[in-house]
């Protein structure tokens, strides 16, 4: 199934554009796809397809990402306004989201400030991880790395955290979408790694989160605990979560069909 692509701009954007991916039809109930920090549209490319029988599926990339706008002046809470002008262009406030990471995040945010939000699908949303690790994984994202050719940024080209468990087709193909031309004439990669220099926002408001809410964690994430994925749930009013075996952080890369197999039953469940 070939996506539709739509880059748009909206007032609330102050002139950015923003960048999606459609899926389904549009008559269909809306489900929105939010990536992680570093990633892009098309890391959905691989599912997106299987969720579009009954759904009309929109991926967004974020500024500062993919094929958005980058813009030079770095605006905390600006995904959100984001994911708002979205709903906006989309017309409508009563979507189920799926997010993974830093999208995860955004998600949960969303709902617990939007009562219309129908269900949040939250994939490897980081608590309690090794202080470390999650270290580690912000300096190498927002290391600015640059290559001399496409070919080398393409070789080069890896998931943070590593996903031995994704299949190297898959690899490439999302590569291929996630390298640009600088201005000097070199090949980096599709995000802008300033935006990993802010602040994080003010916490989530748990109890605000009224719809119901899957968590997914990677049995072998250092950046979500068992631990950490039992608290949010215990803390989210309708929440539940599982473990995805064979799998890390980047799950739905690792182990895509049973990612889905999950979301297909916690949608069944649900709606």
């Amino acid at each position: 199934m070939t996506p539709r692509r739509d880059r748009f701009t909206l007032p609330s954007l102050g002139g950015i554009q923003l960048n999606a991916l459609h899926w389904g039809s549009e008559a269909s109930p809306k489900l929105v796809l939010l990536h992680g920090g570093g990633a892009n549209v098309h890391w959905w490319e691989h599912v997106a397809p299987s969720l579009a029988g009954g759904f009309h599926v929109v991926a967004l990339d974020f500024r500062g990402h993919g094929d958005s706008d980058f813009p030079e002046r770095l605006e905390p809470g600006a995904f959100q306004r984001d994911l708002e002008a979205l709903l906006e262009r989309i017309g409508t406030r009563e979507v189920i989201l799926i997010g993974h990471s830093m999208g995860g995040h955004v998600a949960l945010e969303h709902a617990s400030r939007n009562p219309q939000t129908r269900g949040v699908v939250a994939i490897e949303v980081s608590r309690g991880g090794d202080r470390r690790e999650r270290r580690r994984t912000r300096l190498a994202l927002a290391a600015r790395r640059t290559y001399r050719s496409r070919e080398e940024a393409l070789a080069r080209y890896r998931f943070l955290p590593p996903a031995p468990g994704a299949a190297e087709a898959l690899r490439v193909a999302i590569a291929g979408h996630s390298i640009r031309e600088e201005p000097d004439g070199r090949f980096g990669f599709k995000f802008d790694p300033r935006w990993f220099g802010l602040p994080p926002g003010p916490p989530l408001e748990a109890a605000k989160v009224g719809c119901p809410v899957l968590l997914i964690r990677g049995r072998e994430s250092g950046l979500l605990t068992r631990e950490g994925a039992a608290a949010l749930a215990a803390e989210l009013p309708s929440a539940r979560w599982i473990e995805v075996a064979g799998a890390g952080h980047n799950v739905h890369l690792e182990r895509p069909e049973a990612v889905l197999e999950a979301v297909g039953a916690f949608l069944d469940a649900t709606f």
